[in-house]
């Protein structure tokens, strides 16, 4: 039996039985996903219906399939053809989805009125429920991602809100579905005003957002809003204004676009690709092994050896050092730019996650960049050290916001890499916007210290991973990810040292004071 063989066994057989950091020291794994497969038929049905509702338009489509062409083949249903050119215009690429893309759109509506000889200038939130263009728009090999917003006040019927703000709402759809061991999964109420629409709708409240999750021709969907489950404010969208917002949005979901495309098949999770040669001087605690005391409610951390991505380094350069920002580590531990690299991902702080044990953490994890040498010839700027792009994926960032999320959708991948701390007029000018292609390894800043102003925190990278599961996008803890690629670039595989003993000091970052009381402690970090 070879080698790679008899590892995975112990590793599998290792997980098994002993569920502990580091059970598996020498082998990270790969992520499992399960694929879904479409119902087409009903797809088509439904579209029939929506666009019978303008007998001048329907006449632009053909309903009759074509024989002898696989039913991948999108020559076997053509209305789904001719409604891909007809809506790409306004929703580019959309034929690239294959799932159906379900969107606050009434296609049928909208171009009865072209044809009637409605100006150019249409305005599209007549035809989106008064919802504006959408701020977003990305269909791939995995399925496809949108945001649109309502302005305060838009909307017939819409029931006053505090928010001062326009709300803006997240759709994905997805063929990929992300298989995590989930402890919160699957919950939720029903919503009634919607039950016949959505018969298995259930609506929850998770990780910072509401989030509505059905399923629809055999693929699971979910429509989010972030929001406060708190009072109103004029700055903070509360849930219970959100809900109406969502409701509007979904009550106007109609198929825009998609189409068939071959059967895919789960993907097992597997043993995943490290360099073998060992490094001379990379050492880290085991993924899980946050530093004592600093979860939420004096809790531990979320052990994963999952890399659930293959991805280049986020910072350009080595060396780098994953630690704590947030919580002092003793003199005799060394500096903070030092190895090992220290686990952070459920470190006390106010946001839901829901793989930590308290419910509460850091949702990523905090990276700095090594000194600039003191012999280096290549103009080093300590406070101008690169950011680069982890993979070749489409900008998630609206203006001003402080984060800039990456994502990438194949026919293997629906994940999100999140960067914060840079600050949001630079990203601006650079145009780090939604829709923005970036290619890996290309420069989208530097290190920085943004948060809500500048000088808000230490000068380092935060630096996340969400994937697309039956509860929508869920922050994963990113730390094996991070080592895997780490090791990736200086070309030499790290050395796992055993947990680390000892108390943990809290510094600086203090939480905002609304946010506080949901952690056991007087002090902690921002992202």
């Amino acid at each position: 039996m070879n080698r790679k063989v008899v590892s995975f066994v112990s590793c599998w057989l290792a997980a098994l039985l002993l569920p502990l950091p580091g059970a598996c020291a020498d082998e990270f794994r790969t992520p499992s996903i399960s694929a879904m497969r479409v119902e087409w038929r009903a797809v088509l049905e439904q579209l029939r219906q929506e666009i019978n509702a303008q007998p001048a338009i329907a006449q632009s489509f053909t309903f009759a399939s074509q024989r002898r062409v696989p039913a991948s083949d999108p020559r076997s249903m053509p209305a789904l053809v001719q409604l891909n050119a007809m809506t790409s215009t306004i929703f580019p690429g959309i034929a690239r989805s294959p799932v159906p893309v379900l969107l606050p759109f009434d296609t049928a509506s909208y171009f009865d009125a072209r044809q009637r000889g409605a100006p150019d200038s249409l305005s599209l939130q007549r035809y989106q429920a008064d919802f504006r263009p959408a701020d977003f728009f990305d269909a791939g090999a995995a399925g496809y991602d949108a945001v649109f917003s309502l302005e305060p006040g838009a909307g017939d019927g819409m029931p006053q809100r505090t928010y001062a703000k326009p709300v803006e709402v997240q759709i994905s759809g997805s063929i990929l579905v992300y298989d995590l061991v989930d402890r919160l999964g699957g919950k939720g109420e029903p919503v009634k005003p919607l039950a016949a629409q959505f018969p298995d709708m259930r609506r929850f409240i998770r990780e910072g957002y509401v989030r509505y999750a059905f399923t629809r021709f055999g693929i699971p969907y979910v429509v989010s809003i972030q929001c406060l489950d708190s009072a109103t404010r004029p700055k903070r969208l509360a849930c219970r204004e959100a809900y109406p917002v969502a409701e509007r949005f979904l009550k106007a979901l109609r198929i825009a676009g998609g189409q068939p495309s071959r059967p895919r098949n789960d993907i097992a999770s597997d043993v995943a690709e490290r360099p073998t040669a060992p490094s001379p001087d990379f050492t880290y605690h085991p993924s899980g092994d946050i530093i004592a005391n600093s979860g939420g409610r004096k809790q531990g951390g979320h052990a994963d050896v999952t890399a659930y991505s293959q991805i280049r380094f986020p910072l350009e350069k080595a060396p780098a050092f994953a630690h704590s920002q947030s919580f002092a580590k003793r003199k005799s531990d060394g500096p903070a730019d030092s190895y090992p690299w220290q686990d952070n991902f459920c470190e006390a702080r106010s946001f839901e996650v829901g793989q930590c044990a308290s419910g509460f953490g850091h949702q990523g994890q905090d990276i700095r960049p090594g000194a600039c040498p003191a012999d280096s010839k290549d103009g080093c700027d300590p406070k101008q050290q690169a950011i680069v792009a982890v993979r070749d994926s489409i900008v998630i960032r609206s203006p001003q916001q402080q984060a800039a999320t990456l994502q990438v959708n194949t026919t293997t991948e629906h994940v999100r890499f999140r960067y914060m701390h840079m600050n949001p007029s630079v990203m601006d000018a650079e145009g780090l916007l939604n829709g923005r292609g970036v290619a890996e390894g290309e420069k989208i800043g530097v290190v920085s210290n943004y948060l809500d102003h500048p000088n808000g925190t230490s000068r380092h990278l935060h630096f996340d991973v969400q994937v697309f599961t039956r509860d929508g996008w869920l922050w994963v803890n990113p730390y094996t990810t991070l080592v895997s690629s780490y090791e990736r670039l200086i070309r030499g595989r790290g050395r796992e040292i055993g947990p680390e003993p000892g108390p943990a000091a809290a510094v600086a970052h203090a939480l905002p004071d609304d946010v506080a009381h949901h952690i056991d402690i007087q002090e902690g970090g921002g992202n």
